[in-house]
């Protein structure tokens, strides 16, 4: 028998789209179904500004360049929708602990740390977070947000990610980011002064980017001793400019792989370990975050286009806010900020899972992949079994984990647990 599915999509010219979808009531996600959940997995919460001062040619996420003139008032109506949309939401998190909040953009360095504080207090009003919870804030290296980061730690922001990208002006300037690389330097040190665990984010494999300039790039970031570095190949992804019109100079695969074999050493060698496909971190720095997302733990996401995995008695279900933040407004004042609301079907959650878990170096248990998806073992054995023989997965019995060659290819080694 096949699971129910709710799919509910806001077509555009559709009535829908203008004030989007209202949740449904609690009764209807805890309704029979095929699955059969003992627990909740933890519970994080997902916070999406959507502004930036300039939209970047690679960037595929939902951020839109602000040309507002009254930036305050602005601000200020966006965080009334959120809590206008948390508010709604509550029902189907009620009681749960939420051990991360993220709140990414856009660049939300951009509001106000007093605004920011407001938004965390909101938060604090409605949900349990926990005494330990970590709160990340996306910041840009730009001077003007520089100047608050202390500002933000002070509101309640416990972790900081700085988008530097490169040290290199050249390479900042083909990525069409706003910072230079002085900038980068200053943003850095500045949130190692006021923040206990911090990340910078990297990109490689960039136009006309050789080698030793990764090399330089990756010493640089290593010389501030970071907690947590992020590094990330740049690709080209579908509705960019990059995607249209992409730079030249990228480098080929032979290099890019010689770049990515750099990192991993010399990020190991400054005490750094990988932790995932692209996260390297100081014991005790991984980004608690995005391990919720990896180990399949259920969030919640509010704010225009933010994406939510909630996991109910009967089923897992995924919902999407609407996208354009002046329609995301205006559903979330009236109680219909979705655009989709659907439930994952039966037959796709060992790919969805693994999506996930094999970017993890240490894999996922095969309890975990019963507690987190109510599927029998037998549903994920013969993919196992192949990511074995190819040298992609290890196998103890209990743990199954990506190799390194596994993952080198883990687009391929996901593939394995796509539904027949």
């Amino acid at each position: 028998m096949k699971p129910v599915a709710t799919a509910v999509v806001a077509q555009p010219g559709s009535s829908q789209i203008s004030a989007g979808l209202a949740l449904r009531d609690a009764p209807h996600y805890q309704r029979a179904g095929t699955l059969q959940f003992s627990s909740s997995p933890p519970l994080s919460l997902y916070v999406h500004l959507p502004w930036c001062i300039k939209k970047c040619p690679y960037c595929d996420f939902n951020s839109h360049e602000w040309r507002g003139s009254d930036a305050q008032q602005a601000q200020r109506d966006y965080l009334a929708a959120l809590m206008a949309d948390l508010d709604a939401a509550l029902p189907l998190v009620w009681g749960r602990s939420v051990v991360s909040v993220f709140i990414g953009g856009g660049t939300p360095s951009l509001f106000a740390p007093d605004v920011v504080a407001d938004l965390l207090s909101g938060l604090r009003a409605r949900l349990r977070l926990l005494p330990d919870c970590e709160i990340t804030l996306e910041a840009n290296p730009g001077t003007f947000e520089v100047d608050r980061f202390a500002a933000f730690a002070q509101a309640g922001v416990n972790r900081l990610s700085i988008g530097v990208q490169s040290f290199h002006d050249g390479h900042l300037a083909a990525l069409g980011r706003v910072h230079d690389s002085a900038q980068a330097r200053a943003a850095v040190t500045e949130a190692a002064r006021s923040f206990g665990t911090f990340n910078i984010d990297l990109m490689y494999a960039l136009p006309g980017q050789s080698l030793a300039q990764l090399q330089a790039d990756v010493a640089q970031a290593l010389a501030f001793e970071p907690p947590h570095l992020s590094i990330y190949h740049l690709t080209l992804e579908p509705n960019t400019v990059f995607a249209t019109r992409p730079p030249p100079g990228l480098p080929d695969d032979d290099t890019a792989f010689d770049m990515l074999d750099h990192l991993i050493a010399a990020t190991g060698a400054a005490g750094l370990q990988r932790y995932e496909v692209s996260a390297f971190a100081r014991t005790g720095h991984s980004c608690v975050h995005n391990r919720n997302y990896w180990q399949f733990g259920d969030y919640l996401g509010i704010g225009a286009g933010a994406h939510s995995k909630l996991t109910f008695a009967h089923r897992v279900v995924r919902q999407v806010r609407l996208r354009d933040p002046a329609l995301y407004q205006r559903g979330a004042m009236a109680g219909r900020a979705l655009a989709q609301d659907s439930d994952v079907a039966r037959a796709d959650l060992p790919f969805e899972f693994m999506l996930n878990a094999l970017r993890l170096q240490e894999g996922f248990s095969r309890a975990d992949y019963r507690e987190r998806t109510a599927l029998p073992l037998s549903s994920i054995e013969v993919a196992v079994a192949q990511g074995v023989a190819r040298g992609w997965l290890s196998d103890d019995g209990q743990r199954v984990a990506p190799t390194a060659q596994g993952l080198d290819w883990l687009s391929d080694l996901q593939s394995l647990f796509l539904p027949d």
